[in-house]
């Protein structure tokens, strides 16, 4: 199986968010994504107070914000549709820095960005503060199902030794001048990745016969027994949706 390694994700510190058990901040993480999502589209400062809550959850966290600011680029493609739907979106027009767009359009790209943005810095900010293996174990006191979390620990484990065996391959594309720069050469990175898809169920089969010789029944054996939570732990864990769940209802109240 391979020792225990970081993940790149994983921002090493000492702060009371990374002492958090890791159930409880999958749960609190999971919370606050919610209430997010359940914030109307029209509201503007309750979206402030989420991102006020989450920075400071990054302060107590010590977690640079240009670390999961550089690793947010997943969110580029909401981004760039977010961008495009005032602009291809129905609805009585209004004109903004002498453009004229969708008002529907405008307000819905708004929460769009607001919510995704929210949700990916929650997740980075989640993995930044929690090992891989941690959240494993989380996932299990949460009840998910054990094969499921069987699934994720496989891929957290060997997602670099399918990456190493890509970036061997394209070495080997490369030393014999093969340049994908058009279209043309497409077929040749399909082929490629159909035999890295081969070679990584073959590795599969290997390390899953290894496993069944070293006496494996289909449960990985738990390291250590969970630590027991004391009442500032739950109320740190619930610091974060709390607060959400505070805006929202003020959103309700107010209107």
């Amino acid at each position: 199986m391979g020792a225990e390694h970081g993940h790149t994700l994983h921002y090493h510190a000492h702060s009371l968010v990374h002492r958090l058990p890791a159930h409880l901040k999958i749960a609190s993480a999971l919370g606050f994504v919610l209430l997010v999502v359940a914030t109307p589209r029209g509201a503007t400062w309750p979206y402030a107070v989420h991102l006020l809550a989450l920075l400071v959850a990054m302060r107590a966290a010590r977690v640079p914000a240009a670390y999961l600011l550089k690793r947010a680029v997943v969110e580029v493609p909401f981004v760039a549709f977010a961008l495009a739907m005032p602009f291809i979106a129905t609805g009585p027009r209004v004109d903004v820095l002498g453009l004229s767009v969708s008002e529907p359009g405008l307000v819905a790209a708004g929460a769009l960005l607001a919510k995704g943005t929210l949700g990916v810095l929650t997740a980075l900010l989640l993995a930044a503060t929690t090992e891989p293996a941690d959240l494993l174990v989380g996932l299990a006191r949460l009840r998910v199902p054990a094969r499921l979390v069987e699934i994720m620990g496989f891929m957290v484990r060997y997602v670099d030794v399918v990456a190493a065996e890509w970036r061997r391959m394209s070495v080997a594309r490369t030393s014999r001048l093969f340049d994908a720069r058009s279209p043309r050469h497409w077929p040749v990175l399909a082929r490629s990745l159909g035999v890295l898809f081969v070679r990584s169920y073959e590795r599969g089969e290997r390390v899953h016969l290894a496993m069944l010789s070293r006496g494996y029944t289909g449960s990985l054996p738990t390291l250590a027994a969970p630590a027991a939570i004391g009442p500032a732990q739950v109320l740190a864990g619930a610091a974060l949706p709390t607060v959400a769940a505070l805006a929202l209802a003020g959103q309700a109240v107010l209107g």
